[in-house]
C-alpha cells in the first residue's frame, strides 16, 4: 500500500492492513488487522457511531471514515498504535486533554498498550459533529 497523504487531517502513514485483498468496508477492515488491535478497533468505531449517529460509514484513503456532508473523523490501525483523525481544529480544541498522547496538526497516536481514551474520543467526535454542522449552516439558503 502506497504511502497516504491529506492536508486536512495531516495524514503520512502506512495503516496496518494486508497488501493482498483491501477491505471495501469497516468491517473488512477491522477483520484484516491483527488479532490483538480488532477489539480496539471495535470499541473505537461504536464509540464515534454513538457520536456521530447519523454519519455514514466509508473507507477514505484506505482507513475507516464517519462523514456527514464532510469527513468527521478518520482512524487507522499501526503497528504501536491507533491514529485518529478529528482534523487540526480538533486536536488543537482538546489539546489541554490530549497532552498525554502524541499528536501532530490532525492527527492523534493512541498507544496501544494503554487504554483508548473513549470518553475523550466521544467527545472529540461530538466536537466534530457540531462543527460541521456549524459550517454546513453557513451554506444553506
Amino acid at each position: 500500500m502506497a504511502r497516504l497523504c491529506s492536508a486536512a487531517f495531516g495524514i503520512i502513514a502506512k495503516p496496518m492492513t494486508p497488501n493482498k485483498v483491501r477491505p471495501k468496508t469497516i468491517s473488512e477492515y477491522i477483520q484484516a488487522a491483527p488479532p490483538q488491535t480488532r477489539e480496539k478497533l471495535r470499541r473505537m468505531r461504536a464509540c464515534i457511531r454513538k457520536a456521530a449517529p447519523g454519519a455514514t460509514e466509508s473507507l477514505k484513503w484506505g482507513m475507516p471514515a464517519f462523514s456527514g456532508r464532510r469527513i468527521l473523523v478518520m482512524f487507522a490501525a499501526f503497528k504501536h498504535h491507533i491514529g485518529f483523525y478529528p482534523t487540526p481544529s480538533a486536536v488543537k480544541a482538546f489539546a489541554k486533554d490530549l497532552s498525554k498522547f502524541k499528536t501532530a496538526k490532525g492527527s492523534i497516536q493512541f498507544p496501544l498498550e494503554r487504554p483508548l481514551p473513549l470518553a475523550l474520543i466521544r467527545r472529540i467526535t461530538a466536537f466534530r459533529v457540531g462543527e460541521s454542522n456549524e459550517e454546513d449552516r453557513k451554506w444553506r439558503s
